[in-house]
């Protein structure tokens, strides 16, 4: 068992492991939330430390640390506690929030977590001691100055999910989209048959089929952004119960300044406090428009899961990269495994969002929302797993991707819709008649049009030209 310490709070003494630079509250969370395991993300409390930078930033130029009320610390402990909030934000103390995400709704443990890390971590940058009783830079009267759990945790929740789309989701769905994009270009003259309710159809040019798959990335990093605009409204000024009450009428507006210059993403403070600190609907909005993104990356990794079956017994009219053996008894097997990564990722994706919705709907009675932590951790779950997801698909499987031009050219021989190319010269009853007959004998439309003379052989070769059924035609 590792060395203890005794840290006391407002309800006494408690014990603490040795080294940890959190305190009593902490460990209190720790013992009363044995959940699931699941502390919360990394962006989250990287998060939390720009808000509590952000809010040190404004406390100092509104001359509220270094005032004349309870407490006042130097400029040179401004400077640490600054500092130390900065090494939250960079990722230094990770390990130091053991807190369940499963734990109080508003967030306070987590709040408080972060509150006596940055204390702690100030007092010793200071060169203070920071295992003393009496804390110089304090927990709750200097790191928490001018905010409530209420308003700041959701704020860096705000904070934490508008990074991550902007600095992961976003980037790794355009470089998909340039992927696909190149891949349409290089493949635009390849024909191969189309198919509608999984049979044959007319045939178009797998570039045009790509092209449409590079349309869908490219209106997902439109949702990314409008996901992204939905939380850029910041709770934090608020405090308890959205009216402001022991922080200067200034402190939201500047916080939310100074969070939109460290990371030049255009954050405001909320229109309306009480709706701000009581509502996640936001978080809400911002998930739809990622459960959207998730079912295009389902469909688009479904259908070039399709496209590339085979080898021998299916469409493989696209190569995929073998990356692994498929199978423990067939060898040689190999298997889509990227687009079933990407199936299954977006699936969770799906399922978070029914959970936040449901968080969003019945979380909130009158002045907060009590399922925080949880829709926090959930919606930067299906962020990290979008982005991730999407950057391996596109690398491993995207950008590898190999037209099989033979194989795509043979099924359109073969296509009895080939026949509807011939409508405008005998009409559509004809055309099925041929389409018909040729399924009963396995001739093909060109085979039987030319033993009947259905046309002359010129104007024959000219209506079932493949390429000419791509496009209209005046």
């Amino acid at each position: 068992m590792s060395e203890m310490r005794t840290e006391h709070d407002s309800m006494g003494e408690i014990q603490v492991p040795q080294n940890a630079y959190y305190g009593a509250q902490t460990q209190r969370a720790v013992d009363n939330f044995p959940i699931s395991g699941w502390t919360l993300p990394p962006e989250l409390i990287h998060a939390m430390g720009r808000v509590k930078y952000a809010a040190a930033v404004v406390n100092a130029e509104l001359g509220k640390l270094s005032g004349s009320g309870k407490n006042p610390i130097t400029e040179e402990q401004i400077e640490a506690l600054k500092s130390a909030c900065l090494e939250v934000a960079s990722g230094q103390h990770d390990a130091e929030f053991p807190i369940d995400v499963f734990q109080t709704g508003s967030g306070t443990s987590s709040n408080m977590n972060i509150n006596e890390v940055i204390s702690n971590r100030a007092i010793e940058l200071n060169g203070g001691d920071r295992f003393a009783s009496e804390k110089p830079i304090h927990p709750n009267d200097h790191v928490n100055m001018g905010q409530s759990t209420n308003d700041t945790f959701p704020t860096a929740i705000h904070v934490g999910v508008a990074c991550a789309i902007h600095e992961t989701l976003i980037p790794a769905l355009k470089a998909f989209q340039q992927t696909l994009e190149e891949k349409a270009d290089a493949w635009d003259q390849i024909i191969k048959i189309g198919r509608t309710h999984l049979a044959d159809a007319t045939p178009i040019r797998l570039g045009q089929e790509i092209g449409g798959f590079a349309r869908q990335i490219q209106l997902s990093v439109e949702r990314a952004e409008r996901a992204l605009a939905a939380v850029l409204e910041l709770p934090v000024g608020g405090t308890a119960v959205g009216t402001g009450i022991n922080t200067h009428p200034e402190f939201g507006q500047r916080v939310a300044g100074v969070l939109a210059e460290i990371t030049e993403i255009p954050f405001r403070e909320a229109t309306n406090h009480f709706e701000a600190n009581a509502q996640r609907d936001g978080l809400v909005e911002s998930h739809s428009q990622l459960k959207c993104i998730a079912s295009t990356l389902f469909n688009v990794a479904n259908n070039i899961r399709w496209l590339g079956s085979g080898p021998r017994c299916a469409f493989y009219e696209v190569k995929l990269a073998d990356l692994q053996p498929g199978s423990s008894i067939m060898p040689g097997k190999v298997n889509p495994v990227l687009c079933e990564s990407m199936l299954q990722l977006t699936a969770r994706v799906m399922g978070n969002d029914q959970t936040i919705t449901i968080a969003g709907a019945t979380g909130g009675q009158f002045q907060l929302n009590i399922m925080m932590p949880m829709m926090g951790h959930t919606v930067l779950e299906s962020i990290r797993l979008l982005a991730n997801g999407t950057k391996v698909f596109d690398e491993k499987c995207a950008a590898l991707m190999e037209a099989n031009e033979e194989a795509c050219k043979a099924a359109v021989e073969k296509s009895l819709s080939m026949v509807t190319s011939l409508n405008p010269y005998i009409g559509y009853e004809q055309a099925a008649k041929l389409a018909k007959e040729a399924f009963r004998t396995g001739k093909t439309i060109r085979e039987l049009c030319l033993e009947k003379e259905v046309l002359p052989p010129e104007q024959l070769e000219e209506a079932l030209d493949p390429i000419s059924m791509t496009e209209p035609k005046a």
